[in-house]
């Protein structure tokens, strides 16, 4: 546990950021070995089964992602405000939830999955093993939920260290399981699935004895759980607005990949790579607004307003300063970082252009995640997920649709930061009018 609440604002928000930046790297590492396994050693029908797969998962988990955030968000407010009992009441809400959402979500994906697959007009050759590792996955995704729901936990009570070491051992479980699942037991793509769902339940598993043991706030039993509906809706008037944005997001991603589409092979390949490296590019940005929502949270919980603002400016700085840095790279060695994926003279050459437009904004698209965290640990959800749609759907893909008719596949890559451009101002005009101090669930 870690109390935001006293200390300098930018050392504790780059502690507790950085933590949380390894983990992702980890997590990245977790999704390119899966992807060199299947590709490299089953094959690229495989490949893009796993592919063809991620955008109905991410799609039917947004929503329970968001309900999480927003525990994160009450338990970090309560935890500031020093009133453990309901930081207990939170959590076992949450645990409830996540157990009883999870069976639902399982339940009804698997029993969809090939409608949803027909929907995306996957072709039918890649379809038994789509469907094969979509449903292995949602069927281990109740120990998915619980590893997920700790980690929330434990970034709310101020520990994003803890997280980090679990996510640590789940990647490199999964790793060896891929190697030993795939090469030696030739299980194919269901291999890859279920190395998955084991390393996830490991680390549930491993976590929940570590806690149970040593944490002070922290203790799993089924016997002792109870259910809290005033802070179950809390958590919802704060979460279900993320989940809803990050449910549409999914949406809109799959439209702007329809549009892409549309230019053939090169384009494709070229605009999968360079959105490989937009993830990585972008992972600061992202876990220093997660960081910045657990310190503003704390810090509203114990009426420390003041600090909201100095932290605000102090991350604004830290991650407009990565993301300098970021850009440079990536203009200067973008031609060298792509052929890191590919070969092909024609996919370089389009990924690096890619590189070109969309990294000289990284800046841009910082600034707007760090204001997005600023109203997010204050408990204000719903004016960032407006801001999202907008810059999303009436912004970007609207763009990318009118430009790429004129200009081809650069028209997209433009319409990327412009849809950041318009983000990142409505967010600065909102935080300014102070709302957002109004939304507070204390």
């Amino acid at each position: 546990m870690k109390d935001l609440t006293v200390g300098k604002e930018s050392s504790l928000i780059l502690k507790f950021a950085m933590p949380m930046l390894l983990g992702n790297v980890f997590q990245q590492l977790y999704n390119v070995v899966d992807s060199i396994v299947v590709g490299q050693f089953i094959g690229k029908e495989a490949l893009a089964a796993v592919g063809a797969s991620f955008p109905i998962i991410f799609a039917f988990l947004s929503l329970l992602i968001g309900i999480a955030t927003g525990s994160t968000i009450v338990i970090a407010q309560y935890f500031g405000a020093k009133d453990i009992e309901k930081v207990k009441r939170t959590i076992n809400t949450l645990f409830i939830f996540l157990f009883i959402a999870s069976i639902v979500v399982s339940i009804v994906s698997i029993y969809f999955s090939e409608d949803l697959f027909r929907l995306l007009q996957l072709p039918e050759e890649i379809m038994p093993q789509a469907k094969l590792y979509f449903n292995i996955f949602m069927g281990g995704i109740i120990v998915s939920f619980g590893f997920n729901g700790i980690s929330a936990i434990l970034r709310g009570l101020g520990d994003s260290k803890t997280p980090l070491y679990f996510m640590i051992i789940a990647t490199l479980v999964n790793i060896i399981l891929d190697l030993l699942f795939v090469l030696v037991f030739k299980w194919g793509i269901a291999g890859v699935a279920v190395a998955t769902v084991i390393a996830q339940g490991g680390a549930f598993v491993t976590a929940v004895i570590y806690l149970n043991r040593t944490h002070k706030i922290i203790q799993f039993s089924f016997k002792d759980l109870s259910f809290d509906w005033e802070i179950f809706y809390k958590s919802i008037r704060i979460g279900l607005p993320t989940g809803i944005q990050q449910t549409f997001v999914a949406l809109g991603m799959m439209a702007l990949v329809s549009i892409v589409n549309r230019f053939g092979t090169n384009v494709i390949a070229a605009y999968s790579v360079a959105t490989r490296i937009d993830s990585l590019a972008s992972m600061p940005a992202m876990n220093f607004s997660a960081a910045l929502s657990s310190f503003v949270g704390q810090n509203i919980g114990a009426k420390k307003i003041d600090r909201v603002r100095a932290g605000f400016i102090a991350t604004l700085k830290m991650s407009s300063i990565i993301s300098i840095i970021v850009s440079a790279v990536v203009l200067i060695f973008g031609n060298y970082i792509v052929r890191l994926f590919t070969n092909d003279p024609e996919v370089i050459r389009i990924g690096k252009e890619y590189l070109i437009i969309v990294g000289a904004f990284y800046i841009v698209f910082s600034s707007m995640f760090v204001i997005a965290g600023v109203m997010r640990g204050a408990g204000d959800t719903l004016i960032p997920m407006f801001i999202s749609l907008i810059a999303l759907w009436i912004i970007r893909i609207p763009t990318a649709w009118i430009l790429s008719q004129r200009f081809g596949e650069i028209g997209i890559w433009w319409a990327i930061p412009i849809g950041w451009c318009v983000g990142v101002t409505l967010s600065y005009i909102y935080y300014k009018t102070g709302n957002w101090k109004r939304k507070t669930v204390i």
